[in-house]
């Protein structure tokens, strides 16, 4: 696995709107780039860090051409609550040993 790491400053009072444009986002980069999802962090009220996890670092690097049309929505409205968005690292996974949300039946 390939995991990206990303520092994020959101603006004041843009916490709900940032979060829900980084969901919208990341949902579509899940369904369309093959993304395995992504985690969002709150370090305090405006500092944040996301991490992104792919199979690999070839699904990383080509991922963004299959998104639909929606994703600039949703990519734009996140743009509007950050000051700065930055990838801080890329690195492989070497272990796992998070354990896995058990289903609920």
């Amino acid at each position: 696995m390939y995991i990206v790491l990303y520092g994020i400053k959101i603006k004041p009072n843009q916490e709900e709107n940032f979060i829900e444009a980084w969901k919208a986002l990341t949902s579509l980069i899940y369904k369309y780039e093959g993304s395995l999802g992504s985690r969002l962090h709150k370090k305090d009220a405006l500092n944040f860090f996301a991490y992104a996890q792919w199979p690999d670092k070839t699904t990383f690097d080509n991922a963004g051409g299959n998104l639909p049309e929606e994703a600039d929505h949703f990519r734009n409205r996140m743009k509007a609550t950050y000051k700065k968005f930055e990838v801080l690292e890329k690195f492989e996974v070497i272990e796992d040993l998070l354990k896995q949300e058990q289903s609920k039946m």
